[in-house]
């Protein structure tokens, strides 16, 4: 396949974004490759139905992680969508930015133009953001939506927990003042899901020269010695080929991007060798540093109705249907994640260490693996916390030169002092907030583990038996300075290979403190102008 100038491989978050700004002048030609199908099915477009998408192998690749030590030698499970939009289409809408000191980390580690007074523009092109009366500012295509007032009663309870510890309380995670309890922004447009797809790729393909081929399953990139020239994918079972004038941009996220890396030759030459894969570049960094939010769930059943009554009954979610096809309103018209926060959970911290849930709604309570998500029959509510800046590092590696063979993700998590020490001050920080009075009145009984006779101690212990990922892998094809330490330069070049990018939440050079799929957009916007900039 010849005539087109950039080729992205994945059409997920940072995918949607680039085939949109590259494609905008009409100049260039681009080709979008999606090893998924179309994101037109109803349970990606009602924001709730990140319920039904979270163990549907049709969208989502439904990884396995090899066991973890530090876990007690569990597996767990990890959902990433494979599906127009990626990610984006099935996770829980939540749109936080991060704390801006998080960027300003990216900057001191030598990168240069990703400090947050270099980034923060970047956020806001993207950003549209939404009052609860519908009155919209800025002028970016993502529908970032404060849905407070049709939040359930149970708010109050979280600030006037919050009064009693005095901690701080924001009303906006993604404005100057982020650190506090208060409530999650979402990407909801009229009561549906808006995804970097409906954002920024469905605008992109009403242009004649962008075109998105999906079940279109990348398995190399091609190279004239150490120049990518073109990419080898298997669409409907037929091999491919598809030639780029300018560059090759890799967005296939945290797990697919070094695993691709990997099968065209760039990683640990060793290692290609042992599978049978001609090394074009060594580079062990290729699949390292990668980090992962870890969180643990406490359940509770509830003194008032929750989600739980809504959702569980067969009537109930009837009455929930109608309601959300009539006037897409109601509870299906929400994100599961309503409340929460960031708060300095160790006495000594600098800046926020800890984010927190508070949802309205309890599923498969005392599950830990949870790859079925079904509310439960009693009115109940859960508290949650993950430790926001964790330095335990991970590794994911080809197993197999078969593409079709999913790659070994070893997380490696808790696996350093500061990261255990993190989930004893979170513990704590949990069971200072449901002792007050205001959240007491909310618990009826509390669902084993009984949080409030845990020591420090039992907290990690049973943080080790139940916690799991939040979804938020990043840094396989880290940004920065020394090849020997990283995959890609501050522009997003891979180091030693011409007109290969890699553009994705894999770059990142450390965890950000928050939901991941926004600092992913800002990523994308930035790498937009460093690739046009030519």
């Amino acid at each position: 396949m010849d005539g087109v100038d950039y080729i992205i491989i994945g059409a997920g978050t940072a995918g949607c974004v680039l085939a949109d700004r590259l494609s905008a002048s009409g100049r260039d030609r681009v080709l979008v490759l999606e090893a998924g199908g179309s994101d037109a099915r109803f349970w990606i477009k009602t924001p709730i139905g990140y319920g039904r998408t979270f163990a549907d192998a049709r969208v989502n690749w439904k990884y396995q992680t090899a066991a973890i030590p530090g876990l007690g030698g569990r597996s767990m499970y990890w959902p990433r969508g494979r599906v127009v939009g990626g990610s984006s289409s099935i996770n829980a809408l939540v749109y936080c930015r991060g704390m801006p000191a998080d960027f300003d980390d990216w900057r001191q580690m030598g990168n240069i133009g990703w400090g947050w007074e270099d980034v923060r523009p970047y956020f806001e092109k993207s950003e549209r953001r939404v009052d609860p009366s519908g009155n919209a500012s800025g002028n970016g295509a993502l529908d970032v939506k404060d849905v407070t007032p049709f939040l359930h009663p149970m708010r109050q309870n979280w600030l006037n927990a919050a009064a009693e510890l005095s901690l701080p309380v924001t009303d906006d995670f993604n404005g100057s003042h982020p650190e506090g309890l208060g409530c999650y922004q979402v990407t909801i447009r009229d009561g549906k899901r808006w995804s970097a797809a409906d954002a920024f790729l469905r605008p992109a393909l009403r242009r004649a020269n962008v075109r998105l081929e999906t079940h279109a399953w990348a398995n190399k990139i091609r190279f004239d010695g150490r120049r990518a020239v073109g990419v080898e994918y298997v669409r409907n079972g037929a091999p491919q080929f598809a030639i780029a004038a300018r560059e090759v941009i890799l967005c296939g996220g945290t797990v697919n991007s070094p695993q691709l890396l990997q099968l065209s030759g760039i990683g640990n030459a060793r290692a290609l060798t042992a599978l049978g894969i001609a090394p074009v570049l060594d580079n062990p960094a290729v699949g390292g540093h990668l980090q992962d939010h870890l969180a643990v769930v406490y359940s509770y059943k509830a003194t008032q109705p929750t989600l739980n009554d809504e959702l569980h009954s067969t009537f109930g979610k009837l009455r929930a249907g109608l309601r959300y096809f009539a006037s897409k309103s109601g509870p299906l018209a929400l994100s599961v994640n309503q409340f929460g926060g960031f708060l300095r959970a160790d006495p000594m911290a600098q800046r926020p260490d800890v984010q927190l849930y508070f949802n309205p709604v309890t599923y498969g309570a005392g599950d830990a693996a949870r790859t079925r998500i079904e509310v439960d029959s009693f009115s109940g509510f859960y508290l949650c916390f993950q430790p926001t800046r964790p330095t335990s590092t991970g590794r994911i590696d080809i197993a197999s030169p078969d593409y079709r063979r999913a790659p070994t993700i070893a997380p490696n998590y808790l696996a350093t002092d500061k990261d255990l020490q993190d989930v004893v001050h979170g513990g704590r920080l949990v069971q200072a907030i449901a002792r007050t009075r205001a959240m007491r009145a909310l618990i009826r009984e509390s669902i084993a583990p009984d949080l409030e006779s845990m020591g420090p101690a039992e907290l990690l212990a049973d943080f080790r038996a139940r916690a799991a990922t939040v979804y938020h892998p990043i840094g396989t094809c880290r940004m920065g300075v020394d090849p020997g330490e990283s995959v890609v330069d501050s522009a997003l070049r891979v180091h030693g290979i011409e007109r290969l990018r890699v553009v994705d939440a894999s770059v990142f050079p450390t965890i950000s403190s928050a939901n991941t799929n926004a600092p992913t957009l800002m990523v994308a916007q930035r790498a937009a102008d460093l690739i046009l900039t030519r």
